[in-house]
């Protein structure tokens, strides 16, 4: 039963990389056809993270209440719905009410199942799910790309994302059983939650930083996934059509790299696995920076995503060891709260620099939230080499 629930798991993690790539893909031709500025993309992103926050902010609370299982049950039904929203507004101002069930189901998902995961498998399966988040990530663009292709019918792009979330609501609701044994509440972990939770937790050491460094990685991320292919069209002359395949295989990269990460974490620790992840990174976007020929960008793309296959399945495995089995969840909340903002202010940042400064400072951008990454990492390792971590219960 539990290796029938872990397969049901990862084919939830493919629903939840789906709809994060589809934004950047669809923009080159959505924008034209709504006729808004290309920075809107900034703003279409900050919609849907506003619900996204929320959801990430109380889900400890829900999760208690209603049980894993439930909650991501409700939580892909308001990402099909929202989806399947996008695919039929009739105007870019629509993104504002379609983003908020999108938003809603996608931070309650994401805060619930790595939490899940961190509490009851090891590193191995926390790299190989999200291998399967790359598998999503990777598939919609795919999908996207063959659409735009078709005749920029990118509404059919999103309908059909839209149908395979809808196919898994069904597989989550026929496998909720599976879920019980699982979720029997331990009192001493409920009472010893509701104490921590009521507290500060920003006072305890180590969470700012844990913080910066989901913040940095996300915004990385998010600059990749939405302006990742407007930089490779407006300034490395590459075609829409083949810029959307690259982030696509960008993905794939990402994807394959986290199944060989979930093979080596026997061997490195969550630790190393960073900080190996992070020197990929850095030398993806040296590539990306240099006026070299369309191919090296190519590449720059896959070290990019080979790189950062590793980093935020590791630094969510070591949630419960850092802070406690007690208070991991509603850290966790946090930390994908402060992972959306930087999804969402970051991109829209990034997009008044490009467009109202110059594309060049792009490699620029995705160095400095690399270095806060690396920055912020070091000091946790600090921090628990004095021993002024509380990994206790």
């Amino acid at each position: 039963m539990a290796t029938f629930l872990l397969c049901v798991i990862y084919l939830t993690f493919i629903s939840l990389g789906l709809p994060d790539s589809l934004l950047g893909s669809a923009w080159p031709v959505m924008h034209r056809d709504f006729g808004v500025p290309l920075y809107f993309a900034g703003l279409a992103s900050a919609a849907i993270t506003g619900s996204t926050v929320i959801s990430s902010l109380f889900s400890h609370r829900v999760i208690q209440r209603f049980g894993t299982s439930r909650v991501t049950l409700v939580s892909v039904t308001l990402t099909a719905a929202g989806l399947l929203g996008f695919s039929f507004m009739p105007s870019f101002f629509w993104f504002f009410f379609f983003a908020l069930p999108l938003g809603l189901g996608g931070g309650a998902i994401d805060t619930g199942l790595n939490n899940f995961v961190a509490l009851h498998y090891k590193a191995r399966h926390m790299n190989w799910l999200h291998c399967f988040w790359g598998i999503g990530a990777g598939l919609s663009p795919v999908i996207m790309s063959w659409f735009i292709s078709q005749g920029d019918q990118w509404r059919h792009g999103y309908r059909t994302i839209s149908l395979i979330q809808w196919s898994i609501v069904l597989v989550l609701a026929a496998t909720l059983f599976l879920w019980k044994p699982f979720e029997i509440k331990n009192p001493d972990i409920t009472e010893k939650t509701e104490t921590k939770v009521k507290q500060n937790i920003f006072r305890i050491p180590g969470v700012k930083a844990a913080l910066l460094a989901f913040f940095s990685y996300v915004s990385l991320e998010g600059i990749i996934n939405i302006w990742g292919p407007t930089y490779l069209v407006m300034q490395k002359g590459v075609g829409a059509h083949t810029a959307a395949q690259w982030l696509s295989l960008y993905f794939m990269s990402l994807t394959v790299g986290r199944f060989i990460s979930g093979l080596v974490s026997a061997f490195l620790s969550n630790k190393n696995l960073i900080f190996l992840g992070c020197l990929f990174v850095a030398l993806g976007i040296i590539l990306l920076a240099l006026p070299l020929p369309q191919i090296f960008s190519f590449f720059a793309f896959l070290l990019i995503g080979f790189g950062y296959a590793p980093v935020f399945p590791s630094m969510l495995h070591e949630t419960p060891r850092r802070f406690g089995m007690a208070i991991s969840q509603a850290i966790m909340g946090w930390q994908f709260a402060v992972s959306y903002i930087g999804t969402s202010l970051t991109p829209m940042f990034t997009g008044l620099v490009i467009s109202r400064v110059s594309m060049n400072l792009y490699p620029c951008i995705l160095a400095l939230c690399l270095t806060l990454l690396v920055g912020s990492t070091v000091f946790i390792g600090s921090l628990e080499k004095q021993g002024k971590l509380v990994t206790g219960d």
